[in-house]
């Protein structure tokens, strides 16, 4: 059969590989989508920028009109209603392209918003339960929340502030070169040259701060949500002091860096403002010992004045909009660092739907490791017939869940294959494969929502009366109409208000509604009681009949009457056949057997694996 070559497992993105122009190159695509709006906005703002510094011009020649000299005297002044009317239309100018330019980029931001939030919000999906085992939910969420936000605050910083500020001076510079004395620019150019790179050596400075400040944020909020998502354990041991001082622990590393950030800040704003505070007083020098010595006009000097006011309030709030850029690149490129992850299960370019004929599925000489120094799995090949049940038992550590982690492709294996009717699991669509699966696992997780849409998680777009025909299949109708609520009845987090007898009604109905080819029973009884188990697994009978299914069990009991029964230890297939053989061989089955049948007092000593003693090989050589 054909070997694959098992990827990479997930490793982590490389975050230094990744600085703020390559974090702005992975967002600009997703804003020059809509070009035409991108281009149509930009041409909104400079023509708002050429009215801004127009108004200005307009302002002179109103100051200089009204002047008084020898040659005009008052009695010659008249009104000059053309540059009133100048004046007030480039001031209504500038706010009509400002909000036109606004109109044009607003869906431009918050669909770049949405598409890439969706974007790594399926790439997480798509990355394997390595990875998921891994990650802290709560860092992750407040990653893609900070990124996200990231974006609008970069496109409005951007686009809206320092754009508009650096064509603004461009303008001005270039009007006080060709109008005015050398010294005007000079002094003005010099001053933004110092200015931003004072911004930057500091702001720079104080981004470690920043990024320092998120990670401990992430860790923080992942410890609270962890700790609030085991409440119960965590009352079970009494622990919650302890688990407040840990996430104080965080608070404190997190206030620690917030305090050096504030410190930092204040040192930028007293270095800014002495910086424009400087130029802004030697321009008005230049321009008052321009009108003294007559070479400029009140007009000039209403004029600079003027330019320098428009330009002190975006350059001195240009600090500021350069910060936040900074915390937004920052944000972002935590959020971008998700999708940097690799996937270690994807499916293949020429992978087709898989085509269910009998269901008829064969694990072939699997070897498996989940770390590269340590084999989980050892050349287990079994082949389950189509409509059979055949039951995998063992202690526990000897394989048997992470056969069906492979089943459905949660991980790729390192040698052999798994094939459902002939086809490699590799070759078909992850999709396509999972839904043929069904899955009722010892832990049901179930939303926190109501039955109803737990159940129909099974089928997304099932009808209310396949719901209810999936409910009764699955004995929990008559329950659910008895809450007042009935099927809109909350189950709350992890369906915590549910016993663990409903959860598992509630995961068969969901199995019974996706009708899939191929079942898979986890341990699905071994958390309840005898009297649940023996009502559930009736069901579970039920729903595996004509289904190829495979049952990885603790109570040998409910798995006597497979069509074959597997014994694993150490990742081997130590044993095989019917319960009828198995016993008749006396080896492991048996005593395992036996010593579950065993008074109360007598089995308890032997709980789950105890027919498989710590540390026993049973001729099976250690990995």
């Amino acid at each position: 059969m054909r070997h694959h070559a098992r990827p990479p497992a997930d490793a982590p993105a490389n975050q230094s590989t990744r600085n703020d122009w390559g974090t702005l190159k992975t967002l600009l695509p997703y804003l020059w989508a809509y070009k035409w709006r991108v281009i149509f906005a930009l041409l909104c703002l400079v023509l708002a920028k050429i009215a801004n510094v127009a108004v200005p011009l307009v302002l002179k020649e109103l100051i200089d009109g009204l002047t008084i000299t020898p040659d005009k005297p008052a009695s010659l002044l008249i009104l000059p209603v053309g540059l009133l009317i100048v004046y007030g239309l480039l001031r209504l100018s500038t706010t009509v392209f400002t909000e036109l330019r606004e109109f044009f980029f607003a869906k431009v931001t918050q669909r770049a918003v949405r598409t890439v939030a969706l974007k790594v919000f399926r790439h997480l999906h798509a990355l394997s339960l390595r990875f998921h085992l891994n990650r802290q939910t709560g860092g992750i969420t407040r990653d893609i929340e900070r990124g996200t936000r990231g974006i609008s605050s970069l496109v409005s910083y951007t686009l809206f502030s320092i754009l508009p500020t650096i064509i603004e001076i461009t303008l001005v510079i270039g009007y006080l070169a060709l109008q005015y004395d050398i010294w005007f620019s000079v002094i003005t150019f010099v001053a933004l040259v110092t200015y931003v790179v004072f911004t930057v050596l500091v702001t720079e400075w104080r981004t470690n701060f920043r990024r320092t400040m998120n990670e401990l944020d992430s860790k923080a909020n992942g410890r609270a949500i962890d700790s609030l998502l085991n409440y119960e354990t965590v009352k079970y041991f009494s622990n919650e002091e302890y688990e407040a001082r840990r996430y104080d622990e965080g608070l404190q590393r997190y206030e620690h860096a917030a305090v050096r950030s504030q410190t930092s800040l204040t040192l930028l704003n007293t270095g800014q403002s002495l910086i424009i505070a400087s130029a802004v007083t030697l321009i008005l020098w230049r321009a008052t010992l321009g009108v003294i010595g007559g070479t400029m006009t009140l007009g000039d000097l209403v004029l600079v004045n003027a330019f320098m006011i428009q330009l002190y309030i975006p350059l001195n709030f240009l600090g500021v909009l350069y910060r936040e850029i900074k915390q937004s690149l920052a944000d972002m490129e935590k959020m971008f660092t998700l999708l940097d992850q690799h996937r270690e299960v994807a499916d293949s370019p020429a992978a087709r739907p898989l085509i269910i004929r009998q269901a008829e599925l064969c694990f072939s000489q699997i070897n498996f490791s989940y770390e590269k120094n340590r084999q989980i799995l050892f050349d287990v090949d079994f082949t389950i017939s189509a409509g059979t049940t055949t039951a995998v038992v063992g202690h526990s550590g000897s394989g048997k869940s992470t056969l069906a982690r492979l089943l459905f492709r949660f991980y790729d294996v390192d040698k052999g294959g798994i094939l459902i009717d002939g086809q490699d699991i590799r070759d078909v669509t992850q999709s396509s494969l999972r839904s043929a699966i069904g899955i009722v696992p010892q832990d049901t997780v179930l939303f926190n929502d109501t039955i109803a849409y737990n159940i129909a998680y099974g089928r997304p777009n099932a009808s209310q009366q396949d719901i209810t025909a999936a409910a009764r299949a699955a004995c929990i109708h008559d329950f659910i109409e008895s809450l007042p609520d009935g099927y809109d009845t909350m189950v709350g987090e992890r369906g915590l208000k549910l016993s663990g007898g409903e959860k598992q009604r509630v995961a068969i109905a969901r199995t019974v509604l996706k009708n899939p080819a191929i079942l898979i029973f986890d341990e699905a009884t071994s958390a309840l009681d005898s009297h649940a188990e023996q009502a559930i697994q009736a069901q579970l009978k039920d729903i595996a009949r004509d289904r190829t299914t495979l049952v990885i069990a603790h109570r040998l009991s409910t798995i006597a009457d497979a069509a074959q029964i597997l014994v694993m230890s150490q990742g081997r297939i130590v044993e095989r056949g019917s319960h009828a053989e198995l016993l008749a061989k006396q080896g492991l089955y048996a005593d395992m057997w036996e010593r579950q049948q065993a008074p109360p007092d007598e089995s308890a000593r032997t709980a789950d694996g105890a027919a498989f003693p710590e540390g026993a090989t049973f001729g099976v050589s250690r990995a």
